[in-house]
């Protein structure tokens, strides 16, 4: 296979990629839409940069290699800054949006919790834990 045809081929999967990312930004939020991105660029660095001889002919100058080692450092920082983003959203408390996050939506038929009353216990053998226990079963229903 000539050069033309292998970046041809790679410069392809790397558009196909950028797409199937737009959707996945636009279904699942930016951070996942951005470490989509850095894997679909990931094919056409490889090709500019000529992965085996991109050390050795680094020392010389090659506008090429230049310009795809420049866009692997853009799909390795999008990467990371997206890690960091699913990071800060997966601390985040149910329901509400972490910062950089949509909102995740609530699951349909699910109520908001009952406040609940505090625990009496039966008498003075009773286990303070199964108590909760029971009252918990007792608000949803189970007992």
């Amino acid at each position: 296979m000539t050069d033309a045809t292998i970046f041809a081929i790679s410069l392809g999967i790397t558009l196909l990629g950028l797409v199937i990312s737009w959707g996945v930004y636009r279904r699942r939020g930016l951070a996942s839409g951005m470490r989509g991105a850095a894997w679909s660029l990931v094919p056409v660095a490889a090709t500019m940069t000529g992965v085996t001889a991109f050390f050795v002919d680094l020392a010389t100058f090659s506008a090429t290699k230049w310009a795809g080692a420049a866009i692997a450092g853009v799909a390795v920082l999008l990467y990371l800054t997206s890690g960091v983003m699913l990071a800060r959203r997966a601390g985040a408390a149910p329901g509400k949006p972490a910062a950089g996050g949509r909102e995740e939506p609530k699951a349909a038929g699910k109520r908001a919790p009952k406040a609940t009353k505090p625990i009496q216990a039966a008498g003075p053998a009773a286990d303070p834990e199964m108590a909760e226990i029971e009252e918990i079963l007792r608000n949803r229903g189970i007992k």
